[in-house]
């Protein structure tokens, strides 16, 4: 019993720790959603001798020359350039001009006015998640601690589950207040920065998969709670039984032969047995009461076999 309350808790930690490294990772990355963008290639500048796929080339590297006539090779889709770009919570990265590399700027400023407070509210969601997923961490961590009493670890793992489960809600909460203001950046937000075409990418799948690790987390331990107030009560209110009729008998006068064969039958017709008795009437009441003591303390607290 001992094994498996062990290796419940060790799951249950261990899904909360996936799900705290992968909300993490979602949320300090930029990859929530990527996609591209239709912009116009700018000009060419300085000597171009050869035609360049990220900008426009004029049949003279003299542009400031108003004798010469310009004119440019690109018509059509090629005067455009499909640049790539990617997003998250706090960052939107872009390629650049000449398409080495990313420039990056912060999301609050591509957000519409009337869409910042869904983003704030985002990252303030996202934050308290981070922190509750964190704190029910620790308490499942000091519940496996063996210096603690059996009652302690309850209370530790009863909080570890309500705080748990709490930081799943907020996480998603979280995560549809980000897919709500980024709808609203692409559909309101500044014309240089709205995408021809774009989609979820893989932080966005890893804060969902942290969300989905952090509720299976809050349940493993969730269980491990309710299991052990169920087998508890159900131990005590056999023990309640028990000392009814052992209080029955003691109001009685048995001889010593008729409690000894009671004592060898409860055994063997069940623990929580409660059927009818047939007493007599007359006989001697037993000499100690030692069981009915025993039956008292074993009603205070449940066995450290018991909690799982």
């Amino acid at each position: 019993m001992g094994t498996e309350c062990s290796r419940r808790g060790s799951l249950a930690l261990t899904l909360n720790i996936v799900a705290f490294t992968c909300a993490l990772s979602a949320v300090t990355t930029s990859f929530w959603c990527e996609g591209t963008r239709k912009v116009v290639k700018p000009f060419c500048t300085g000597p171009v001798t050869t035609r360049q796929s990220y900008c426009i080339r004029f049949n003279s590297s003299n542009i400031n020359d108003s004798r010469l006539v310009q004119y440019i090779w690109e018509s059509g889709e090629e005067k455009f350039l499909m640049r790539k770009f990617h997003t998250g919570i706090f960052f939107s990265c872009e390629q650049a001009a000449d398409m080495n590399g990313f420039n990056c700027r912060d999301f609050k400023d591509i957000a519409p006015d009337h869409g910042k407070g869904v983003l704030w509210l985002c990252i303030t969601a996202e934050c308290l998640y981070l922190i509750l997923l964190f704190t029910g961490g620790v308490l499942m961590w000091l519940e496996l601690c063996p210096c603690l009493s059996v009652m302690n670890k309850l209370k530790l793992n009863a909080f570890a589950a309500m705080f748990t489960a709490l930081s799943g809600l907020l996480g998603m909460v979280a995560h549809m207040m980000f897919t709500t203001a980024f709808q609203l950046a692409v559909a309101m937000g500044p014309e240089d920065w709205r995408p021809k075409t774009w989609d979820y990418s893989w932080s966005y799948i890893l804060a969902w998969g942290s969300f989905a690790t952090c509720m299976a987390s809050a349940v493993t331990a969730l269980n491990r709670y309710t299991k052990t107030i169920v087998e508890f009560k159900y131990k005590r209110r056999n023990i309640e039984k028990n000392l009814r009729i052992k209080q029955k008998l003691l109001e009685m006068d048995l001889p010593e032969q008729m409690w000894d064969m009671y004592l060898t039958a409860v055994p063997a017709r069940g623990e929580g047995y409660a059927g009818p008795l047939d007493l007599p009437v007359n006989g001697h009441k037993p000499s100690t009461g030692a069981a009915y003591v025993v039956g008292l303390d074993s009603m205070t607290e449940p066995q450290g076999e018991a909690y799982c």
